[in-house]
């Protein structure tokens, strides 16, 4: 198994920085249950912006966080990905299907569930609900767990997640975007041919790959597709060579790993489980609605995953992660429940009612919180029952 050197200071970096997103979680979910809490909100929803020439350019706190600032954490986790489809534990076919395959398998299944119990009811339209893993969360609970798994479930779990998310966005694109502005969207594609002949034309300065793949988020998040794919896109256009340890890749790697797991990933946490508690929120997750995220997240996704991953490797289309076994296909499936942030956005995508989404919200709270607890306890004994 070959398991790059940075990939593993990496998830290092995650483990530490894992205790740290949970507290800041526990804060927000203080605050928005506190005096602080309308204050909080005022904040989140008060603009920043700046003019660049004649066009001025401003989005609010939340915006900037969720769509700026986690398009730069899915820019370094591509970036980890690209490097493993290179020259590491996906670079082989089987292997890197294994956790595209396995996403598909937590999307179809969960939206079966959700669509099967809300069939006919006003709230039928949450189906993309719990297609959804937040990499972010589910990276933070398995690199947490350290050595206590092979590190090839680590990168499973992150081309699993990604590929999730890549196909929520397709998701809310398609179904759940009012309206998609193709003059933009041909503009940030127009961008990403020209990085791609960067890197044909071996072209090594980072910043004419950075400054172009702002430009790039600029015009994916006015096409109305989820600014945060930009990332990805500009992750895989970034030069890695065959000396690895001096790429573009690898310095610019370096440089964000930190500043992402210590400074951007906390305020993430800080910005979106700002959820406030509400009499009846208890009672409401016996409602269609929350049955159908709680089955769809938690069994959905573990079954899903579980499964997929199954017929895949049974098919010879696939192969498990190295030193991997089903047990630990289970336990990531269980991780991958959680949904949490492109659940809830979603679901704000889904309902026009306030209820509706406060319930929703809720659901995907608890779910991915006993998604995240249960696959890491699960995960853990794995480890006691080998040893």
């Amino acid at each position: 198994m070959k398991i790059t050197n940075t990939f593993k200071q990496f998830f290092n970096s995650e483990k530490t920085s894992g205790i740290l997103l949970i507290f800041c979680v526990l804060v927000s979910l203080l605050i928005a249950n506190s005096n602080l809490a309308r204050s909080f909100e005022q904040l989140l929803n008060s603009n920043i912006g700046f003019r660049l020439g004649s066009t001025a350019i401003s989005y609010s706190i939340s915006a900037w966080i969720n769509d700026g600032l986690m398009a730069i954490f899915f820019l370094l986790v591509g970036l980890e990905i690209k490097r493993e489809l290179i020259g590491g534990e996906l670079s082989s076919v089987q292997k890197a299907s294994l956790p595209v395959l396995a996403a598909l398998g937590g999307m179809l299944v969960p939206a079966g569930i959700y669509f099967a119990i809300n069939h006919g009811t006003e709230t039928a339209s949450g189906w993309g609900i719990p297609m959804a893993t937040d990499i972010a969360f589910a990276l933070a609970i398995i690199a947490m767990l350290g050595k206590n798994v092979p590190a090839s479930l680590k990168i499973f779990l992150a081309a699993l997640a990604i590929a999730d998310d890549l196909g929520a966005i397709l998701v809310i694109a398609i179904f759940y975007t009012e309206q998609i502005h193709w003059q933009e969207l041909f503009i940030a594609a127009a961008i990403v041919v020209a990085l791609f002949a960067f890197n044909y034309f071996k072209v090594k300065s980072l910043w004419l790959y950075l400054i172009p793949g702002i430009f790039l988020w600029y015009f994916m998040h006015h096409s109305g597709i989820h600014a945060t794919i930009a990332g990805v896109l500009l992750a895989f256009t970034i030069p890695i060579g065959k000396d690895q340890t001096s790429s573009p890749l690898e310095k610019l790697e370096h440089s964000l790993t930190k500043p992402v797991n210590f400074l951007i990933m906390p305020i993430f946490a800080l910005a979106n489980t700002n959820i406030t508690f509400e009499k009846g929120m208890i009672n409401g997750l016996t409602s269609p609605l929350a049955l159908g995220i709680i089955l769809g997240l938690f069994a959905g996704k573990t079954i899903g995953v579980s499964l997929f991953s199954f017929i895949a490797v049974k098919l010879k289309l696939a192969k498990l992660p190295t030193s991997a076994n089903w047990k630990h296909v289970i336990g990531v499936g269980m991780l991958a429940g959680i949904g949490f942030t492109m659940s809830i956005f979603i679901s704000m995508l889904s309902f026009s009612d306030n209820q509706h989404i406060t319930t929703a919200k809720f659901a995907i709270l608890c779910t991915s919180i006993f998604s995240g607890f249960v696959g890491f306890v699960y995960l853990q004994s794995l480890k006691k029952q080998n040893g």
